[in-house]
């Protein structure tokens, strides 16, 4: 299978200062851990997202609050940091959903990891939170099916609930947004009886994860719910919001999946269809566990 691996020096330089768990030391941890893989890699650059791109889903008002932030070196809130290069980080963070899009779309490959910062799906369509400026796989998505995949599904395993995903598509029947998470962290949405609204209705799946959960539980919803809940829906394209902040070894949660049982679901994941996969880079803050847990993702995505 042909992967593509985009990512790029950028996003190194949205700095968040030297106590913040969302470092640039993460995008260095996985480098390194993938130095064997990286023969078996496509090497593939971003785009720089356009405004319009991004208004796809987000105001012109949010995007010129990042822009500003940037440019005075502020932060959004107390989690959310913009440094001077923010705002060029986050549009190339968008851009390379973008670059992986047009690159499956074109045969170039069938499959792409885009280890970007900063990470997305906490970002709303109005207002950037939890460590997230833009929403990278939200506008991917949509930039997907302006060019013809129509039916998307989003995978999203991150321990913390994808909220600004799950608002984007709340009320929308072509994109299907699917998460677990531990239950009752941050941002405190995601509720199993969160299932989308109007003509949506039925496309949100949420399951919580009990704090202490491990393997076993994520195995069963992974195994026995997604499957049947892809085969009805029958998406064109699946993205995938990967956050490794589920593994035991993360200091921002409570739960205890191995790196085998992350090789696991992504197997499980990649099983379900044999259209493109596009994975973007959520959370993880170990720095060794997040190098091991990419580049396991990445070696079942070559198979």
């Amino acid at each position: 299978m042909r992967v593509a691996y985009i990512t790029d020096e950028v996003y190194l330089r949205h700095d968040t200062g030297p106590m913040h768990p969302e470092s640039p030391n993460r995008l260095i941890a996985i480098d390194n851990a993938l130095e064997k893989l990286k023969d078996t890699l496509i090497m593939a650059e971003p785009v720089s997202a356009s405004e319009k791109m991004i208004e796809l889903v987000h105001t012109p008002e949010l995007i010129e609050e990042i822009k500003a932030a940037s440019a005075n070196e502020r932060p959004i809130d107390a989690d959310t940091v913009c440094s001077k290069d923010s705002f060029l980080a986050a549009k190339k963070a968008v851009g390379a959903g973008i670059a992986a899009v047009d690159g499956v779309k074109a045969g170039a490959f069938e499959r792409a990891f885009c280890a970007v910062r900063p990470p997305g799906h906490h970002a709303t369509k109005s207002v950037a939170m939890g460590f997230c400026l833009f929403n990278n796989i939200a506008i991917t998505a949509r930039y997907a099916q302006s060019v013809g995949y129509k039916k998307v599904m989003i995978i999203d395993f991150d321990v913390h609930h994808g909220n600004g995903t799950q608002g984007t598509f709340w009320e929308d029947d072509t994109v299907f947004y699917f998460s677990s998470h531990q239950s009752f962290a941050y941002p405190g949405t995601g509720a199993e009886t969160e299932v989308g609204e109007g003509k949506g209705r039925g496309y949100t799946a949420n399951f919580f994860m009990m704090p202490e959960s491990g393997d076993a539980e994520l195995l069963d919803i992974y195994q026995n719910d997604l499957p049947p809940l892809a085969a009805k829906f029958r998406p064109d394209i699946i993205l995938v919001s990967a956050g490794y902040d589920l593994h035991e070894s993360d200091p921002l949660a409570s739960l205890n999946v191995t790196t085998e049982g992350i090789r696991k679901m992504v197997r499980t994941i990649l099983s379900l269809s044999s259209v493109p996969y596009i994975f973007f880079l959520e959370g993880g803050y170990q720095l060794d566990a997040l190098g091991e847990n990419v580049r396991v993702t990445i070696e079942e995505m070559l198979t």
